[in-house]
């Protein structure tokens, strides 16, 4: 890959440039067609940063010659925001270049024409179009990553807002991603520059101490030294040693993550020992061992247990002559390759590749994934699933006859069990973990022989489980085993849930009105009949709460059309802003906000003018809001708008949902705490089922913000959901 001090911003020079280099067969007429052709349709285009906007393409493609892909793939990376950003095409595309360019392009190119109820949904059809795409050719996700690394290169011409949501999205989703593809060096990157925007200090402090342990590279260097002479004196003499210093991000992890100092984290250097054969790295592996004094527990064998990305290496940490910790990497040159370039090096280190070797191993998680998506009705549900299935953190099991299971971390006894079969999850009534009886929702940890105790062919699932498992795997198995053998029992529950939910926010639909709305909810939900909606929501296939977002939306649109609301006739003049809220018509009024619905800046916000204590403000979703607009009080209800810049703190509540486990309460807390936010009130109980419900009354600025604190909060392990009240 380029080097990061390199400059990000390209010309057609430097392609071609990188192109000879390479020494590889390209079609360099094919390439300047291209070039002509992404230049004159991003003709008076200028990027945030200012330069011409053709030179992000062209930064890609020299990104896709780095990775060593064919000429194919260098054509779309310069035409991959033709079709999205200007008249040019996929047909055009076609013409010029063929079905198999068009196919790359088109797998890049974002839906940006369809309209969608959400961004988040908006974002998980565009990863479901991509991943679909990848699936048919692997190749449309290297160009992507090649995209998404060069804009956060670039990413100090972005708005701030901006900067952190396209970091947020670029960890997680995408770093995973090219984690799972085994491109560590894209991978580490894309990391580190995300870190750098969502948490500046953090990132600056580890930078820095990096920067002041100004001996770290003469006291690796003497170990890399050391250890090859150690090695050509037993017989070990054609071997390459690299120098190696842990990812700004990967320290940051093990820091903040698991509280500890710079100094107890044993892998900040490493070296990277590479050789001919297998046999030679456990030879090796004895010589450091002889050398050095190995830290217990902390070696790892992924040349005999590869990782689900094709990874394979022997890792060790031992303590060096000057009680330093350092990791001693021991691989071959083709694992080497691998590790580097993951399924890149398919190309970059195979001419003319004529057969996908294993490459279909690489992306059978693709297909997976997107199988396990037919059955959800929740667009949302693939971002979450990309955000559980895809975490760089990984258990390997094994099953009693020695099959090797592999898991995320934080996987259950019921998600090894439906990684097996679906026959035997279903039956599953028990576990045992090295012999010895635990609980369904045991943790499984790496090296155990997990062995699952079944039940009865006719024993079935508890819809507990959902609450519990991890995987995207069991959790689908587990919806479509209700599904089909429980349907009744999911229309009678699902229409139970949601008519308890729509009491719960005072949403009150007219009788005659009752059967319409419901068959247009079911078919806005991709379903044919309220009764399918309700089995949706019995089986889990759907989230209620996700569910009365689009609901309240409905609900208040139903009672504008019932009622119509005029707004006060008042001369337009400027504003002054009280409590940083514009209410149009009144200045310098009291401001209060409703406790009903705590409104944020970011919301939509409407005012009720009450009698003697100023304007209340409410969401506009805000089930008393659409209900008194309706009711004889209506003409006190009158337009509020947020001021263009409001810098006070406003209150937010949160009910969190958990797996119980000591020292949960005091995770939430230390977060709260790490993120400088005031807390108002915090309270737990416990559940009888195993579970615990949270309430947290803390300050923020706005929405974004609020978005950014509950994206923390759901790290925290066993926490489950997290609803804004």
């Amino acid at each position: 890959m380029e080097k990061r001090e390199e400059s990000a911003v390209k010309t057609y020079a430097d392609l071609v440039r990188a192109i000879e280099e390479s020494g590889r067969p390209y079609e360099l007429a094919a390439v300047e067609r291209a070039y002509r052709m992404a230049e004159q349709a991003h003709a008076g285009q200028k990027r945030l940063s200012g330069e011409s906007y053709v030179s992000h393409p062209v930064a890609v493609a020299c990104l896709t010659v780095d990775l060593g892909l064919d000429t194919d793939s260098v054509v779309a990376a310069l035409l991959h925001d033709t079709v999205e950003d200007t008249k040019i095409t996929s047909a055009d595309v076609r013409a010029a270049f063929g079905a198999e360019v068009e196919l790359l392009v088109d797998g890049v190119t974002k839906l940006g024409r369809i309209s969608f109820s959400s961004v988040e949904e908006q974002q998980a059809e565009n990863l479901r179009k991509m991943l679909l795409a990848m699936s048919k050719d692997v190749r449309v996700m290297l160009i992507k990553l090649c995209d998404r690394l060069h804009n956060m290169r670039t990413g100090d011409g972005w708005p701030e807002q901006k900067r952190r949501d396209k970091s947020l999205e670029t960890m997680e989703v995408y770093a995973p991603i090219a984690h799972r593809l085994g491109m560590s060096n894209i991978k580490e990157e894309l990391e580190d520059r995300s870190l750098r925007y969502l948490d500046p200090v953090g990132y600056q402090d580890i930078t820095d101490a990096l920067a002041k342990n100004g001996g770290a590279d003469a006291f690796i260097s003497g170990i890399a030294e050391r250890i090859g002479e150690r090695l050509a004196e037993v017989g070990i003499a054609e071997c390459t040693i690299k120098k190696r210093i842990k990812s700004v991000y990967g320290i940051y992890r093990k820091m903040y993550m698991q509280n500890r100092t710079f100094e107890e984290i044993y892998d900040v250097y490493a070296v990277r020992i590479i050789l001919n054969t297998v046999g030679e790295c456990y030879n090796a592996l004895g010589v450091i061992h002889d050398m050095y004094h190995p830290i217990p527990s902390r070696f790892k064998d992924y040349i005999s247990t590869p990782k689900p990305n094709l990874y394979q290496s022997l890792h060790t940490t031992v303590i060096g002559h000057e009680g330093i910790p350092f990791e001693v990497q021991i691989r071959t040159w083709e694992m080497d390759q691998t590790a580097e370039y993951g399924v890149a090096a398919h190309w970059k280190y195979k001419a003319g590749v004529s057969t996908k070797d294993k490459l279909d191993d690489r992306i059978a998680w693709v297909r997976q994934l997107l199988e396990s998506q037919r059955e959800s009705e929740d667009a949302g549900d693939l971002l979450r699933d990309i955000k559980s299935e895809l975490l760089p953190e990984e258990v390997f099991a094994f099953t009693p006859k020695g099959d090797v299971i592999n898991l995320p971390a934080g996987a259950t006894a019921i998600d090894f069990a439906y990684a097996i079969h679906s026959a035997v999850g279903n039956r599953m009534t028990g576990a045992k973990a090295n012999g010895r009886i635990v609980p369904i929702d045991h943790k499984v940890v790496t090296g155990e022989i997990i062995e699952v105790i079944t039940g009865p062919k006719d024993k079935g699932p508890s819809r507990d489980w959902l609450n519990i498992v991890v995987t995207s795997e069991a959790k689908n198995k587990i919806r479509n085993w209700f599904k089909k053998e429980r349907k009744e029992e999911n229309i009678a529950e699902g229409k139970a849930a949601l008519e308890k939910e729509l009491r719960r926010n005072l949403v009150t639909i007219p009788a005659d009105k009752y059967d319409a709305f419901m068959a247009d909810l079911a078919r806005r939900q991709r379903l044919n009949t309220p009764e399918e909606l309700y089995a949706a929501i019995g089986y889990g296939g759907l989230q209620l709460s996700r569910l009365m977002i689009k609901i309240k939306d409905e609900y208040a649109r139903l009672l504008k059309e019932k009622n119509p609301v005029e707004v006060l006739d008042v001369p337009i003049r400027k504003h002054k802003a009280s409590e940083g809220v514009i209410v149009e018509g009144l200045d310098n009024c009291m401001v209060k906000f409703a406790k009903c619905c705590n409104p944020l800046p970011g919301d939509d916000i409407i005012g009720f003018i009450t009698r003697g204590f100023g304007v209340s403000i409410h969401k506009r979703s805000c089930p008393n809001a659409c209900g008194g607009l309706l009711g004889d009080d209506a003409p006190r209800w009158v337009s509020a708008r947020w001021a263009d810049s409001v810098k006070e703190s406003f209150k937010s509540s949160l009910e969190i949902s958990a797996v119980d486990r000591g020292g949960l309460m005091a995770d939430v807390a230390v977060l709260i705490a790490e993120m400088h936010l005031p807390c108002y009130s915090i309270s737990a109980r416990q559940l009888p089922d195993g579970r615990a419900t949270m309430s947290l009354t803390i300050g923020v600025n706005n929405t974004e913000h609020l978005n950014t604190v509950i994206a923390r909060l759901r790290k925290i392990k066993s926490i489950t959901n997290i609803t804004r009240v």
